[in-house]
C-alpha cells in the first residue's frame, strides 16, 4: 500500500456493513472507485493505491467477501443484487463524479452497473482481465487447456467427468493452469496468497463453480458482449497476452463500442497489474488524463 494514509471505514447497506478504505482522500483529481473480482474476493490495495497520488482511490469488498459481512440469507449472492450494491456504495460515497475500475468479475458488475443504472457521474471506466461473457471466457480457457502439457488436461477432463474437483490430480492441474494463466510471479506474493486463502468458495461456489476454468454456478451462461455498444463513455480494457481473459476477445469487445481502447501487457497474466505494475500504471494514468481531459473539452483525443 501506498505511503498515504489509509481511512477505514464501514457502509451498512440494506443487506450488511460493508469495508471500504479511501486512500490519497485530499487529492484533488476525478475520485476512482475499484472493484475487486472473485466472486468472493476482496480487495487487494497493492499498486492500485498508487494512483492515491493524483486522486482520491476507494475500495470496498462485497458482502460475503474479505472484512465485509455475509449475507444472511446465501441467495443474495448473485450479479443482480451486486449491482444494487454497488449503486448503494456509490450513494453512499456521495460522489459528484468519478471513475470506475473493476478487475474479473469486478468488471463484469461494473459494466453492468452501467448498463442497468446509466449513472451521469461515471466519466470512464477500467476493465482490468475482464469477463464479459461467460460463454466466451469458456472457450478461451478451453483453448487455454489445449495448450497445457498432456497430463494436465487429463486431470483436468477427468475431473469434469467425474465431477471430482477435490482430487490431487485435479487440484494440482489447477495450480498448473493458474501459474500459468492467473499470475505469473515465482513465488506468488504474500499479499496474494493470503487473498487466495481468504477467497470465500460459498460466494465463488454460488457464482462460479470449483475453478477459474470449470463453470457450473450463476454466471453460466451471463453475457453482457452483445450490450457492449451501448457504452458511450471512455473505457479502458487491459490483460496479459497469458490472461485468463483471451486478448482475441478483448479485442471484439473493445471494437463494440464507440470509445473504447485496449492495452496488452508482455508476459503477464490475469494479475498483470501486480505483475508490470509500472506499465499498468503508466497507461491507467494516460487513460484517466485523457479521458478526463476529453470530457472538459468535449474533444476526442486518442489515448
Amino acid at each position: 500500500m501506498t505511503a498515504q494514509h489509509a481511512q477505514e471505514d464501514w457502509i451498512q447497506t440494506a443487506h450488511g456493513r460493508l469495508w471500504h478504505c479511501v486512500i490519497g482522500a485530499d487529492r484533488p483529481g476525478v475520485p476512482l472507485l475499484v472493484v475487486h473480482g472473485g466472486p468472493g474476493f476482496l480487495s487487494m490495495t497493492e499498486t492500485i493505491s498508487e494512483l492515491a497520488a493524483e486522486r482520491p482511490v476507494h475500495f470496498y469488498d462485497q458482502l460475503g467477501c474479505g472484512r465485509s459481512d455475509k449475507a444472511a440469507d446465501p441467495d443474495f449472492y448473485s450479479p443482480e443484487h451486486y449491482v444494487r450494491e454497488l449503486a448503494e456504495v456509490c450513494n453512499a460515497l456521495g460522489l459528484s463524479e468519478f471513475c470506475l475500475m473493476g478487475f474479473s468479475w469486478g468488471a463484469l458488475l461494473i459494466a453492468l452497473y452501467l448498463l442497468e443504472e446509466q449513472p451521469s457521474s461515471v466519466k470512464a471506466a477500467i476493465f482490468g482481465g475482464p469477463l464479459l461473457g461467460t460463454p466466451s471466457w469458456d472457450a478461451d480457457q478451453r483453448e487455454n487447456i489445449r495448450r497445457m502439457p498432456p497430463d494436465v488436461q487429463k486431470a483436468i477432463l477427468e475431473g469434469e467427468q467425474n465431477g471430482d474437483y477435490g482430487s490431487e490430480a485435479y487440484q494440482n492441474a489447477m495450480m498448473a493452469y493458474y501459474r500459468r494463466h492467473l499470475c505469473r510471479l515465482e513465488p506468488w506474493p504474500g499479499y496474494v496468497l493470503e487473498a487466495f486463502g481468504k477467497l470465500n468458495m460459498d460466494v465463488y461456489g454460488r457464482l462460479w463453480g470449483p475453478s477459474e476454468f470449470t463453470i457450473t454456478g450463476k454466471l453460466k451462461g451471463y453475457d453482457l458482449i452483445p450490450r457492449l455498444s451501448a457504452l458511450t463513455i471512455p473505457v479502458l480494457l487491459t490483460c496479459g497476452d497469458f490472461d485468463e481473459a483471451g486478448v482475441k476477445t478483448l479485442k471484439d469487445c473493445q471494437m463494440a463500442m464507440a470509445n473504447a481502447h485496449l492495452a496488452v501487457l508482455p508476459n503477464a497474466s490475469h494479475l498483470h497489474h501486480i505483475e508490470k505494475p509500472d506499465l499498468f500504471l503508466g497507461i491507467v494514468r494516460g487513460f484517466l488524463r485523457e479521458s478526463l481531459e476529453r470530457n472538459q473539452t468535449n474533444e476526442f483525443r486518442p489515448c
